[in-house]
């Protein structure tokens, strides 16, 4: 008997994607283990301690709250709960019958499902394009800052995952198949609205049949009959919408958020809080490294492709070294609708989800934890791996770069500072 040595290109991809997935957990884990060793309270946080309990805070504590207690909704008592979906909170409560603490049940249930939609991504995006293109996908998913949500105790997990096998089975045409994985989707979280607008609108582009159109509209399900029970229990079909608001702080007009995460990159936070300039230098910095980049743009064809692109690595650590998080935030979002853009041929379905995603995340003017929510868009993971794979020698400093955020994102969850 010849036995063939040779390894199952299937069995080494998944191994792959497997081991992306666990180191980037390990950096999660150990960066929250040394922050307990060695950081102090912050003064808005608290001093971290390590346990089940640390993957629990923000809005794992209210997702305990629905779990134990069940859902409220009464603005004069000022319970909003109605405000996040049910799937997550269901199935904790069904994994704790099994005689496992809420801590434990939500960890496990939010690390599982995100690794299924690594295996599934990686998997999917090598049918769709390459080999290749699967690692830089793989890799941006599991790296990328926001990932941190994958592992603490919400939604991203069972969302990437629902969300990412309802357009797989649809792109195949397996509309029973999409109709399921689109109602778990929003049943999970809002943004899973997208899924439906995405189905509705490639049935027309393709013309497909009238089969198509159904699954499309069943795939609104998992929101259907959320709306249906806030409807028998509370007398208000929408009130997961109305609760929103108590969610988000007041706005003077729609896109002040907007507004004044990119004011805060420009100016300085300082300058946006004072409303007038008690910082100029920041504004002297940011001025020069838009002066900057317009002579390295001039220079470009007497400095040479390596030079230049060293020279915009430069200025933008300089940037952000300076302007941090809405830096991070900005870059995010936009570079997002820019990739989707971009790759919009090769994309398809997914710059279709894309675009109708990010419709609903700018529909609401506010830009609060909109970071986390496009992470959450698989077509912007897919679309920077797609664009990694064209350029291969930039896509290790950026995965450095996701490595160091998303260790300084873990310590700041662990110290119940804002994280996304």
């Amino acid at each position: 008997m010849i036995i063939n040595k040779h390894t199952n290109p299937l069995i080494e991809g998944y191994a792959f994607a497997v081991t992306m997935w666990l180191s980037s957990r390990l950096v999660i884990v150990l960066a929250m283990m040394i922050s307990v060793l060695v950081s102090p309270a912050p003064p808005e946080g608290i001093a971290p301690t390590f346990g089940w309990g640390t993957f629990a805070a923000w809005d794992s504590d209210l997702y305990r709250n629905i779990v134990i207690n069940g859902y409220s909704y009464d603005f004069s008592r000022n319970e909003y709960l109605v405000a996040f979906f049910p799937l997550l909170p269901l199935l904790i409560k069904a994994v704790m019958f099994l005689g496992l603490p809420f801590e434990i049940a939500g960890f496990l249930i939010n690390n599982l499902a995100f690794l299924g939609a690594v295996l599934l991504v990686y998997n999917w995006v090598k049918e769709l394009y390459s080999i290749k293109a699967a690692r830089w996908a793989t890799a941006v998913l599991v790296w990328c800052p926001y990932s941190l949500f994958g592992t603490v105790i919400y939604t991203e997990g069972l969302f990437l995952l629902f969300s990412t096998a309802a357009l797989r089975a649809f792109q195949k045409k397996q509309h029973f198949w999409a109709a399921i994985w689109g109602a778990l989707a929003t049943a999970t979280r809002l943004p899973g609205l997208a899924i439906m607008f995405t189905f509705l609108i490639v049935s027309w582009r393709e013309k497909r049949s009238l089969i198509a159109y159904i699954a499309s509209l069943c795939s609104g399900g998992g929101l259907f009959l959320y709306s249906l029970y806030c409807g028998m229990k509370f007398g208000e079909p929408l009130a997961f919408l109305k609760a929103q608001k108590a969610w988000q702080p007041a706005q003077d007009f729609w896109g002040q958020d907007w507004l004044k995460m990119f004011m805060q990159v420009l100016v300085g936070s300082r300058n946006w809080k004072a409303g007038k300039i008690v910082d100029p230098l920041h504004i002297i910095i940011v001025l020069l490294i838009c002066l900057g980049a317009y002579l390295l743009w001039r220079s470009h064809l007497k400095l040479g492709q390596n030079k230049t692109q060293f020279g915009y690595c430069i200025l933008a650590i300089i940037l952000w070294l300076l302007a941090g998080s809405p830096l991070i935030n900005t870059v995010t979002i936009l570079g997002g609708v820019y990739l989707i853009w971009h790759f919009r041929a090769q994309l398809n379905l997914l710059a279709t989800y894309g675009f109708c995603s990010f419709g609903i995340i700018f529909s609401s003017g506010r830009a609060t934890s909109a970071e986390r929510y496009t992470y959450a868009i698989i077509s912007v993971s897919i679309a920077l791996g797609l664009l990694l794979e064209q350029y291969p020698r930039w896509g290790y400093p950026v995965l450095i770069l996701f490595g160091f955020l998303l260790a300084s994102l873990a310590v700041r969850f662990s110290q119940q500072l804002w994280a996304g």
